[in-house]
């Protein structure tokens, strides 16, 4: 009897280890067959986020970027629930977006050389810029803007990290 207390501590300590390194569950929609959060790009400059998943549904933004990362967050039929980098959540018509790797630039941000503080600048990155997204490691993102090549902080990228969705 002494040893039950012992073994039941070392059971859930080995179980609670276990859970902890499972792996994460990614939801895939059954109506894409994507994972659900994941950033989609606009395949158009001009597309229209509406209120609901059709057209009946008013038009509450009108997007004019090409390019632009939007968040997916929920999924439909025909339809994708979006939010984009202001924090704005609308329906868009699946067929207006398509796979990309960009990012949009949320702050100022100095492109650097190598993925550290101190690296040599490279350019200065003003918020808004789309910039080609590469591999994101340690916090920083491989991108290029225009001829610009180097990394950028991580944080500073709306478009490089789902778990900016808080889902």
């Amino acid at each position: 009897m002494k040893w039950a207390p012992i073994l039941i501590s070392a059971v859930l300590l080995i179980g609670g280890t276990a859970m902890a390194q499972a792996p994460e569950l990614v939801r895939v929609s059954r109506f894409s067959g994507k994972p659900v959060p994941r950033f989609e790009t606009l395949k158009f400059a001009m597309v229209n986020g509406r209120a609901g998943p059709s057209k009946d549904h008013p038009v509450l933004w009108e997007y004019q970027r090409k390019g632009l990362p939007l968040l997916v967050i929920k999924e439909s039929q025909n339809w994708r629930r979006v939010r984009d980098p202001s924090g704005t959540e609308v329906w868009v018509h699946a067929r207006m977006l398509e796979d990309g790797h960009k990012a949009y630039v949320q702050t100022p941000t100095v492109l650097r050389q190598d993925p550290m503080d101190g690296a040599e600048p490279v350019a200065d990155l003003g918020r808004g810029v789309l910039v080609d997204l590469g591999a994101c490691s340690r916090g920083w993102c491989r991108v290029q803007a225009k001829d610009y090549r180097g990394y950028a902080p991580q944080p500073s990228l709306w478009g490089a990290d789902t778990g900016e969705a808080g889902l």
